[in-house]
């Protein structure tokens, strides 16, 4: 699976960089974004807090491609399990991923403020016993600032056996 997501990322590269010269619409965003844990784990993890870094390549004037990398960390939470008169506090240690793939955005219409996309890659597990899995995150934005800024919101998803998955909102800067 590595080696896969290893060789989109240096193909979308590659197709960039030939293409930068039609449209110049390259840049290089960094960001917070936050949210809530749903689905699998959303018992063990409250919300969750990461950092993303964007650098995007227009190939033509409704589409960028480019690579992308971040932290996330999902806060672990307490809980109490009672039973026959026993109470046991359980706490759930947190767990973080470095999420690295490649990434695309679609600007549908003919003002560049809107955009979809989705980012694709693998997300390493940092923390002891988590080894990550595929990783994927749709996500719609809006710029802002004439592009020096950018408000998204987006759903996480680390998927192997089960899937971790979070919805998050973003703000990223132009740099």
């Amino acid at each position: 699976m590595k080696k896969v997501v290893l060789t989109l990322v240096l193909i979308f590269t590659a197709i960039a960089l030939q293409a930068q010269r039609n449209v110049d619409r390259t840049n290089f965003r960094a960001g917070v974004n936050g949210g809530l844990v749903i689905g699998d784990f959303s018992e063990a993890y409250s919300f969750g807090l990461g950092v993303d870094m964007y650098h995007h390549w227009g190939v033509a004037k409704p589409l960028d491609i480019g690579v992308t990398a971040g932290f996330f960390n999902a806060f672990g939470s307490k809980e109490n399990i009672s039973a026959g008169g026993l109470v046991v506090e359980t706490e759930f240690d947190n767990i973080q991923f470095l999420p690295v793939g490649a990434s695309i955005r679609i600007y549908p219409t003919s003002s560049a403020g809107f955009k979809i996309g989705s980012d694709v890659g693998y997300a390493v597990g940092i923390n002891k016993g988590n080894k990550g899995a595929f990783y994927y995150r749709p996500s719609l934005g809006v710029d802002f600032s004439n592009g020096a800024s950018e408000l998204n919101i987006s759903y996480l998803a680390v998927s192997d056996d089960v899937t971790f998955s979070s919805i998050l909102l973003g703000y990223l800067i132009l740099f």
